[in-house]
């Protein structure tokens, strides 16, 4: 089959597939970084955070049972082949986040939202691809190797359950299964949540699609010929990807990262027409736009520089545990955080 379609056309298609449960889940699950942190801080709910735990949850438990089968190498993931950086995730994750607020989503979110016809995210994504890619290899790559030098792991992988494992002696796919199941219990312990059938569903489906994404990649990087990354989602590099990919096509090839962004596009347009919620908004506000515009530029270099956006480190990174996603999505909330209430209430005193 790879003799047939190519090792790269192959992950484009594992990334469109996976990337399709995303989009979904965002128009019919209301699955949403920012709108779950917005509900817990003005309108007293947890359930979407929640919802957020159970696809954590569902990741982590499958990517560990992928690893115990021999169906997934975790140290080939980019998560646990750099060295845990916390300063890095530390103050990507606060950027990002900040940035986050102020554009009113993340760039998963932006994707979600344009497949739904708003037209204002269509600038956050443009806006957030350049911006990373200018962190990757632009003018602004000098200051992130100078200041945030990724360096590649050495001895035992930077992981909690390989950390573990060394401590133990357990397998480390046995210690993040038990690690998994653990979240799932303590995110499903109230009763609200288990007689939830969306926030279980679609929190399922987004777990899901981390765990097909490392499956189906690492099969084309096992029996491929091109040494192709084994790769889950995450949506700041992959943006830049895909539009330079769209002014270079005749000379490039599709990858998993192009795939993923176009399935969480398609399966947002599927989802809002079955939602009948697709409909064209634009921005009318210039403020709003320079808001916008600007909070997608941090995105674009706060995802860089802590190696992962919201859905690279909360979920991918998050499914095999690296030490640097917990770091990393709790900077994401607290500049979250501190982006909304400078948007809402300002910076003044209660």
């Amino acid at each position: 089959m790879l003799d047939f379609l190519g090792d790269g056309n192959a992950a484009a298609i594992v990334g469109v597939l996976s990337g399709l449960l995303l989009g979904l889940a965002s128009r019919l699950g209301r699955f949403c970084t920012l709108g779950a942190i917005e509900d817990y801080l003005y309108a007293e709910s947890d359930m979407r955070l929640r919802m957020w735990g159970i696809a954590i949850g569902v990741a982590v438990t499958g990517s560990f049972a992928l690893m115990g089968a021999g169906l997934l190498n975790a140290e080939e993931t980019v998560y646990l082949s750099f060295a845990f950086a916390p300063i890095a995730s530390i103050v990507g994750g606060l950027v990002f986040g900040y940035g986050m607020a102020l554009a009113g989503n993340c760039g998963f979110g932006a994707l979600a939202r344009l497949g739904g016809g708003d037209l204002r995210n269509f600038v956050i994504v443009l806006v957030m691809g350049i911006a990373a890619y200018a962190t990757i290899s632009g003018p602004v790559a000098y200051f992130r190797i100078w200041a945030f030098p990724q360096i590649e792991a050495s001895g035992t992988p930077p992981g909690i359950a390989h950390w573990l494992a060394t401590v133990t002696g357990l397998s480390p796919s046995l210690i993040g299964m038990v690690i998994g199941l653990v979240i799932l219990a303590i995110v499903a312990a109230p009763a609200r949540v288990r007689q939830s059938p969306t926030t279980l569903f679609w929190g399922a489906m987004v777990g899901l699609s981390a765990v097909c994404a490392w499956a189906g990649t690492q099969w084309i990087a096992t029996n491929g010929f091109d040494g192709i990354q084994v790769a889950s989602h995450t949506f700041s590099s992959p943006l830049g990807e895909t539009i330079l990919w769209t002014m270079t096509a005749s000379g490039q090839t599709f990858s998993f990262a192009i795939g993923s962004v176009a399935g969480v596009w398609l399966g947002a347009f599927a989802g809002s027409l079955i939602k009948g919620h697709f409909r064209w908004e634009a921005c009318e506000d210039p403020r709003e736009l320079r808001r916008q515009i600007f909070g997608a530029g941090l995105m674009g270099f706060g995802a860089v520089v802590a190696l992962g956006c919201s859905v690279g480190q909360g979920l991918s990174a998050f499914s095999v545990l690296a030490w640097s996603a917990p770091l990393t999505v709790a900077a994401i909330l607290a500049g979250a955080a501190i982006g909304l209430r400078h948007m809402i209430a300002g910076f003044q005193p209660d």
